[in-house]
């Protein structure tokens, strides 16, 4: 359902969007998944903006929820005990290190958003078809 160009675009998502620990990009990529799912086609519907925007702010209060926090270095700091910060070549090489070994770290908290936004999606889905398929 979620074209390859979408994915693409979330790339450099990653490390709390290119690497600043701003917001986590598994967050933002969740909730564009979402989107592509339920969001408006054009600029003037309304009500799809509304109903997308509904379903982003369920997802974002799980996820918080979930895991404390939305902010990617303030998720390091809670996970890892201090903030990576990502644009550093030496710190990502650290960071790679210890991510790469600690399930309850990064590979958590974007299996979680992948989870959250996949009941939101799926729900959507069970109570009505894409709109492709309506079309």
């Amino acid at each position: 359902m979620i074209s390859k160009d979408v994915f693409k675009a979330g790339n450099s998502l990653a490390g709390g969007v290119a690497r600043q620990g701003e917001t986590c990009g598994a967050v933002t990529g969740a909730i564009m998944a979402i989107g592509a799912v339920t969001g408006r086609e054009t600029f003037d519907d309304v009500e799809n903006y509304k109903k997308s925007m509904d379903l982003a702010m369920l997802f974002y209060s799980k996820f918080k929820e979930s895991i404390g926090q939305t902010l990617c270095r303030e998720i390091h700091k809670a996970r890892y005990g201090k903030i990576y910060r990502l644009f550093i070549p030496e710190e990502r090489e650290a960071f790679k290190e210890i991510n790469s070994r600690n399930r309850e770290g990064c590979p958590e908290v974007c299996g979680t958003a992948a989870r959250i936004a996949a009941e939101i999606i799926v729900d959507v889905l069970e109570k009505e078809p894409p709109r492709s398929q309506r079309d």
